[in-house]
């Protein structure tokens, strides 16, 4: 992990964090000044309950996973985090972590506040507020709907599931298409998909070489193509 609390722009951190959408230049470089910037190689622990620390993240570059551990010692994905967003434990907005790990996926960027600088600065800006309450709930509404798709669903619908919702979100590097590009293709690994549908990489990977096999699918290392949205929808249920 490395700090970056000296970049002599550290306002390009909230630029394009969605909350903070219409702040003007003085607000952003407040902002930016109490949310120092720290990047994390891909595979590092940004957070676990063996350290905890109430500090909130503001995710500007790459993905995060949440996850949780169980007691037979599988990792059990509960989301992953895409830039723009926030994520982290700080009792002042409800968000909690409980035992979950935060875990870079990719090389990313996050600035950190703290307590002080979350009442500071976002609670106090009924827009940011508004905004974050929007985001925490929409979470747990992500959460609630992946946890009742684990009991009603069988393993090839929740895969189905997974990937149309990955493919359909715009706040997700899924949901825009690259230039040039038809399809939306979703960065997973078969191990990181199969974490998130709760089911194992060897049953994911059979899945998803049925759903190619059928022409839904195009896949690649570490990416998936969505070739028919409409036919992976049906295979949801």
């Amino acid at each position: 992990m490395i700090e970056r609390d000296d970049d002599p722009d550290r306002t390009w951190c909230m630029s394009e964090v969605d909350i903070f959408r219409d702040l003007s230049e003085p607000e952003m470089d407040a902002i930016a000044a109490a949310a120092p910037m720290k990047t994390y190689a891909a595979g590092e622990i940004l957070h676990s309950p063996q350290q905890p620390s109430e500090v909130l993240f503001i995710l500007k570059r790459g993905r995060v996973r949440i996850f949780r551990v169980s007691a037979d010692g599988r990792a059990l994905t509960c989301a992953i985090i895409s830039p723009g967003t926030i994520f982290g434990e700080m009792a002042l907005l409800g968000q909690r972590m409980y035992d979950n790990f935060a875990e870079a996926l990719d090389d990313v960027t996050v600035c950190v506040m703290s307590r002080a600088g979350v009442h500071r600065f976002l609670l106090s800006d009924a827009r940011i507020a508004a905004r974050i309450t929007e985001i925490l709930g929409r979470r747990l509404a992500d959460l609630e709907q992946r946890l009742s798709d684990s009991v009603f669903k069988s393993v090839p619908q929740r895969i189905a599931t997974t990937l149309t919702t990955l493919a359909a979100r715009a706040d997700t590097p899924a949901g825009k298409l690259r230039p040039g590009a038809r399809h939306p293709q979703i960065t997973l690994t078969h191990e990181q998909l199969a974490a998130l549908a709760g089911t194992s990489r060897e049953t994911c990977t059979k899945v998803l070489h049925d759903l190619a096999d059928r022409g839904l699918l195009r896949l690649a290392r570490g990416r998936i193509t969505v070739l028919d949205p409409a036919r992976l929808l049906d295979e949801a249920g």
